[in-house]
């Protein structure tokens, strides 16, 4: 969540999230005549391209499965420590489920029990809905919390495809609910809460906006959609062009993250009701939104569709395109130009939202 979120990069990279699965051909690009490769990297921003080989050299399993969903977690490198003090402080809770749901554990990063009331920050992490982890994030959240001077709470929501939808929208909304129940003693002002995620973590928090918005009890000043997963018919019913979605996240790993999710093949005729934002045909009332992707990511058409939606739908919305930037380019190579200007671009907005409460 800071240009500085290599730990978060590392343990991403290493499970294989912000690798390709493969090619179209389902061949590792890898084994993919040079000069295809060099012609796709013509396409990324220069100072992107170091980062981009990195991702090309760790394609995810072909074919995906359960299986090896399973082995990749058990195969994720140790987490990082968090920062010692003075850096803004972690403690890990428990908090009630949802319906009959199991209780959720978060992350809550910087509380403070004095008078002041400051503002928070729902984050939920990345991983195509089936991998991440909330451990990878807590250094960048600490940096996020001193930075803006505000409260930040991390989901431990459960990964599909073992809890399909809507139970890593429950866990997220169990977090939210908790998060507005005790804002006293946690020192937040329940008028100042954001919501915020990257790719799955961003499509998670589109769904967690809609259904705060539609259930009408737990108000979201603003969210942050980071290159956010949003329609399940992208790469299924939904093609994108050759150049786009090769370098991060491509076609076969969202058909895989979304199948196991919906707990149904992707880019079905219909979806259930508040699993895919991309299919709520009124996004009327949601809250102020900044949504940020690179022009070759994956999701590059689905965000700025989402984004044109919210506009007419009377929400006010920031849109970013980062030219020749992949799914990831911020957390792979978090020096480069491309990506310093777009987490600048996001924090200003959600410091902005916060100064205002809207």
């Amino acid at each position: 969540m800071t240009m500085n979120r290599r730990a978060f990069q590392l343990g991403i990279l290493t499970a294989g999230v912000m690798a390709p699965i493969a090619a179209r051909s389902q061949t590792p690009v890898s084994a993919a005549p040079p000069s295809a490769t060099d012609a796709m990297l013509r396409r990324v921003d220069p100072e992107l391209r170091d980062g981009a080989r990195l991702v090309l050299a760790r394609p995810l399993p072909s074919p995906l499965t359960p299986a090896a969903v399973r082995t990749l977690r058990q195969n994720a490198p140790p987490p990082p420590a968090p920062l010692p003090a003075p850096a803004a402080s972690v403690e890990r809770r428990v908090v009630p489920g949802m319906r009959n749901a199991p209780p959720v554990p978060v992350v809550v990063i910087g509380a403070r029990s004095d008078k002041a009331r400051r503002p928070a920050v729902l984050h939920i992490h990345g991983g195509g809905m089936i991998l991440g982890r909330v451990a990878d994030t807590i250094v960048a959240s600490q940096r996020l919390a001193a930075e803006l001077d505000c409260v930040v709470v991390e989901v431990d929501y459960r990964l599909s495809p073992e809890t399909p939808f809507p139970g890593p929208v429950d866990d997220c909304y169990a977090a939210l609910a908790w998060l507005h129940a005790n804002a006293d003693a946690l020192g937040v002002d329940p008028r100042r809460i954001a919501v915020m995620g990257e790719s799955a973590g961003g499509g998670l928090a589109a769904m967690l906006a809609i259904a705060a918005r539609d259930r009408g009890a737990l108000p979201i000043c603003y969210q942050v959609l980071i290159y956010p997963m949003l329609d399940d018919r992208t790469g299924s019913t939904r093609r994108v062009p050759p150049f786009i979605g090769t370098i991060g996240w491509n076609e076969a790993g969202n058909r895989f993250g979304w199948s196991s999710f919906l707990g149904r093949p992707a880019g079905g005729v219909t979806a259930p009701y508040g699993a895919v934002p991309a299919r709520i045909a009124d996004l009327a009332g949601l809250p102020p939104t900044f949504i940020g992707v690179g022009a070759i990511d994956l999701f590059v058409d689905e965000d700025v569709a989402y984004a044109a939606r919210l506009v007419k739908a009377g929400v006010p919305t920031q849109l970013l395109v980062t030219p020749g930037a992949y799914h990831g380019f911020d957390f792979i190579a978090p020096r480069s130009r491309a990506a310093t200007e777009f987490t600048s671009t996001w924090k200003s907005a959600l410091r902005a939202a916060f100064a205002t409460g809207s």
